[in-house]
């Protein structure tokens, strides 16, 4: 189960990621909700669902196909421990890339 602190951190990028108007800025969200899902199954596939739908919304075929393949991986990922820690979820990103995570999320993630 999400520990309650990355819960909330999570549940406040996904409303943001919600309510904003600039598509650059609900990526940013989303990616940064992807982040501190990751360990989590359900939030982690509810969080590629949401990637898919952005990108169904512009039109952006390689992206929502990139987010199909996520969406199938991502709960048994998550359930074997097998995820790139800091990878962003985007479908220009490795499956398997860990990233630099941004200190913010570490410390929230480090404190659960």
């Amino acid at each position: 189960m999400m520990p309650a602190r990355v819960r909330a951190a999570y549940r406040a990028e996904m409303r943001a990621a919600r309510a904003a108007k600039d598509p650059d800025a609900r990526w940013r969200h989303l990616e940064r909700a992807h982040i501190l899902s990751q360990p989590w199954a359900w939030p982690h596939t509810a969080n590629h669902v949401a990637m898919f739908a952005l990108a169904v919304a512009q039109r952006d075929r390689r992206e929502a196909f990139g987010q199909v393949v996520r969406i199938i991986v991502a709960a048994p990922g998550s359930a074997l421990g097998r995820y790139p820690e800091g990878n962003t979820g985007r479908a220009g990103v490795g499956l398997t890339q860990p990233m630099p995570m941004p200190a913010d999320l570490a410390a929230v993630l480090r404190a659960a």
